[in-house]
């Protein structure tokens, strides 16, 4: 970080005309979200804060979420926007900054803006089903709190139903359970799938998804009317220490039901669209319909900037649709884990149909004009929803884009090569910047002629030709003050909270340099959930190639003590040609790999607990023998070896050129949001 802290700067002509005009090309005159986020409200948290439960906690390392931090936000819906932020960004910033518990219906209650998500607070005959226990235990176990503290009668949590694979509808689980533990008697209920695309999405690019995570949420920016305003999907992302439970009930089939101390839940599956493990939750009894996150108050993302696999438009409208056929005509009620609900049978049907209709016309009209030849930037800046839609809040793009999940849904059919040979086999971009700003007259001229159109408001351009400079000389002072005042007034004009984020933390690491974060501990619930086959292939991820070279070993483990479900007691993995391979002993698999189980340069007798531990750096070779959790017979030397050749990724790493760059931390931020 720089040691003199430039601060963000104001408007310029151009982006407050911008801004000021959206005002006349948009709906304001309909404020019935605002209606909707008030209603039911019954109280808040004391003080707007939560803090955070670490023992060693303190400054604002001790808070998970302050909700005063956005006090300069009016939620009152005739409050102007600032004219350094898109006002229908500033809109969707008042709706998620209405938070406390509310009342959805009778027996159902919601904790709305102390998290990304929602916790949905479901009363049954003597206790209580929670959906969604949020992102981290802090909020979780105040949201709980916060229930209990207007609700005093006795109620204990019979069960927990997660939606989906994401974090932030797990991670706070375990600060709903007394000391953190679940009983024998604990419902654990999750959709097919959902362990293991809970754990493999964050773990085999946790590590980068977790960086461009830090743009896409304004992860360190201020809190401002120049600064961090919303995630578009709710206000911010709680801090603290996310966990996870293994489910001991999974559910399959739409159409399944579960009976819960005498209230009926019913379910419909809607894996690959948000989340590739995914269910809606319908609740006769108060005629009310859990959206999960597959329908929300914005466009959502088929494509996120932090990176993922791309999410399948086709599957999005069709569930939708299926939802509309079995729950609308008999729903009084939608509600969903982000933003507020939707009553009266009629809104809601029509809120599912256009939501529906959204997401399959993105995707039709992609196709279209990819089969006429045009490619996918092209397509990103011709489409555009039809007022029908697009004059719907809740089709506005504060989370995804028209722009950004068009391009997905092209990369989704036809990956990144346009079929245009110059884009075959580019040069690397620091060679190709370098040649750029040879052959346009070097960088100062090139930065002297980007002021110009920066001064006529060209900031797409002006940050188009100044990366190229920065690409070749990082160090060029006059070029990244200026692209980072480009960058700055396209995020002061950005409607999505998430394109703002992307651009105003650019521009502070362009200024500022990259923060200094210190990692804290690991937390291990995450880790513990993997199987030992995502256990080896993240072990030939992180395995460097180029140290490997040469190497042709293989490494017998065999596993004692306990083991999670399908667990092989032996593994044998081999290093050669430069990469991981490994063949589970176990079944069928022993059987066709045989020979490789019954050969090895050393044999490795760990705990499963251990051999973790081991993986995520939490203790070495020399330790793990004695305490007595690992055994090695024969050559000893290869396992010293392979540990030494995994690479530790660092997870403070420049995403623009920087020169202040300092690479730390540890390998320990792999298992983010």
């Amino acid at each position: 970080m720089a040691s003199h802290f430039v601060p963000p700067k104001a408007a310029s002509s151009f982006t407050k005309t911008i801004n000021a005009n959206a005002v006349h090309n948009l709906p304001f005159h309909n404020t019935q979200d605002f209606a909707d986020a008030n209603r039911g409200f019954i109280g808040d948290i004391p003080g707007r804060m939560i803090p955070h439960g670490g023992p060693d906690a303190t400054g604002p390392a001790a808070i998970a979420i302050d909700l005063k931090d956005y006090n300069f936000i009016d939620s009152n819906p005739s409050a102007s926007a600032p004219d350094t932020v898109h006002p229908s960004l500033w809109r969707q910033a008042q709706l998620n900054g209405i938070a406390g518990l509310f009342k959805v219906c009778e027996g159902i209650y919601q904790v709305r803006g102390y998290d990304l998500s929602n916790m949905t607070i479901v009363e049954t005959n003597t206790g209580l089903v929670l959906i969604d226990p949020l992102l981290v235990v802090e909020s979780a176990r105040a949201a709980l709190a916060l229930y209990h503290a207007h609700f005093p009668a006795k109620r204990t949590v019979h069960a927990i139903l997660i939606t989906h694979s994401h974090v932030d509808h797990f991670g706070g689980i375990r600060g709903v359970l007394p000391n953190g533990e679940p009983d024998d008697k604990l419902q654990i209920i999750a959709p097919e799938g959902f362990l293991h695309h809970a754990v493999s999405e964050n773990v085999f690019a946790g590590n980068v998804m977790s960086r461009r995570s830090h743009y896409m949420y304004g992860a360190f920016l201020h809190k401002s009317v120049r600064g961090h305003v919303d995630v578009g999907l709710g206000k911010a992302l709680a801090q603290g220490r996310s966990t996870l439970l293994s489910p001991n009930d999974m559910v399959s089939t739409t159409g399944e039901k579960r009976r819960i101390d005498g209230l009926e839940f019913e379910f419909q599956m809607a894996n690959g669209t948000e989340a590739p493990s995914e269910m809606l939750i319908y609740i006769k009894k108060y005629r009310a319909l859990c959206g999960a996150e597959v329908i929300t108050h914005t466009m959502h993302n088929l494509y996120t900037l932090r990176g993922a696999e791309i999410r399948d438009a086709v599957q999005w409208w069709k569930t939708i649709h299926e939802t509309i056929k079995l729950f609308s005509h008999k729903t009084d009620v939608l509600f969903a884990q982000h933003h507020w609900p939707i009553w009266e049978q009629q809104n809601v049907e029509l809120f599912l149909a256009k939501q529906r209709d959204m997401y399959k016309f993105l995707h039709d009209q992609t196709l279209r004009l990819m089969n006429h030849g045009m490619g996918s930037v092209d397509i990103a800046n011709t489409i555009e929803l039809p007022e029908t839609l697009a004059n719907e809040w809740y089709n506005r793009g504060y989370y995804g884009t028209t722009s950004h999940n068009v391009r997905g849904i092209y990369q989704r059919y036809l990956g990144f090569y346009s079929s245009n040979p110059a884009d075959l086999d580019p040069l690397p971009p620091v060679e190709a910047a370098k040649k750029y700003v040879d052959f346009m007259g070097g960088s100062d001229l090139i930065t002297q002629r980007a002021q110009e159109c920066y001064l006529k408001g060209d900031y797409r351009w002006v940050a188009t030709v100044l990366n190229h400079v920065i690409q070749a000389e990082p160090s060029h002072k006059a070029a990244r003050g200026l692209l980072a005042d480009a960058f700055e007034q396209l995020g002061y004009q950005s409607e999505a909270a998430t394109w703002r984020n992307e651009y105003l933390s650019a521009t502070s690491e362009l200024r500022n340099g990259i923060p200094d974060v210190e990692e804290g501990p690991q937390e291990m619930d995450m880790a513990a959930g993997m199987t030992l086959e995502m256990l080896f292939d993240y072990l030939g991820i992180r395995l460097n190639g180029p140290k490997a070279k040469g190497a042709d070993f293989s490494i017998d483990f065999r596993f004692v003590g306990p083991l999670a479900d399908g667990d092989p007691r032996r593994v044998v993995a081999s290093v050669q040609n430069s990469c991981l391979i490994y063949s589970m002993c176990q079944g069928v698999e022993a059987e066709a790999f045989k020979e490789d189980c019954g050969r090895s340069d050393a044999v490795v007798d760990v705990t499963r607990t251990v051999f973790i531990d081991l993986c995520y750096g939490l203790v070495t070779i020399e330790q793990a023998m004695a305490d007595g959790g690992m055994t090695i017979e024969g050559n000893e030397q290869v396992v010293v070896q392979l540990m030494s050749w995994l690479d530790v990724f660092k997870p403070m790493f420049p995403l623009v050129p920087n020169v202040n760059f300092a690479a730390g931390g540890h390998i320990r931020s792999a298992f983010r949001l």
